[in-house]
């Protein structure tokens, strides 16, 4: 496999993943997400490559899509800020809440961020499972 220098023309800057790896690293983490929210029976039909299923019903592209990623800062109050560049992040990178991603590795600020959001609600909620399931089920109970 060949990797293919992406441009990101708002910075001038090369990503570093051709473009097959970074589409299916956003199903990946769509797909993650899903999971997390309580679909079960998620599937990528051939005819409709890229898009998420439930049954019958298509799942949100929340790393590709503001219409679904956007109602996830509001409902889990994730805090978006912006630092500039540094020898580790040229380009700068974006925080949302906990999770920092770098925006050269993505083909746009837009998809930078809504990736940022979507890697953070699944922070959050594995956060609270992790939490709950320890609650529910102590590891060393005590006498």
């Amino acid at each position: 496999m060949v990797a293919k220098l992406l441009l990101d023309s708002k910075k001038g800057t090369v990503m570093r993943m051709n473009d097959q790896e970074y589409f299916r690293s956003c199903i990946a983490k769509e797909r993650h997400l899903a999971q997390l929210l309580g679909h079960r029976h998620i599937e990528e039909c051939y005819e409709s490559a890229g898009t998420l299923w439930d049954n019958a019903q298509a799942l949100p592209k929340w790393t590709r899509d503001w219409q679904a990623c956007g109602p996830l800062l509001t409902e889990y109050r994730i805090a978006l800020a912006y630092d500039g560049e540094t020898q580790k992040a040229p380009g700068g990178v974006v925080s949302a809440g906990a999770t920092t991603v770098t925006l050269c590795d993505h083909p746009s600020r837009d998809r930078a961020v809504m990736y940022a959001i979507v890697k953070e609600v699944i922070r959050l909620l594995e956060h609270h499972h992790l939490a709950t399931s320890e609650q529910a089920a102590p590891l060393h109970p005590h006498p």
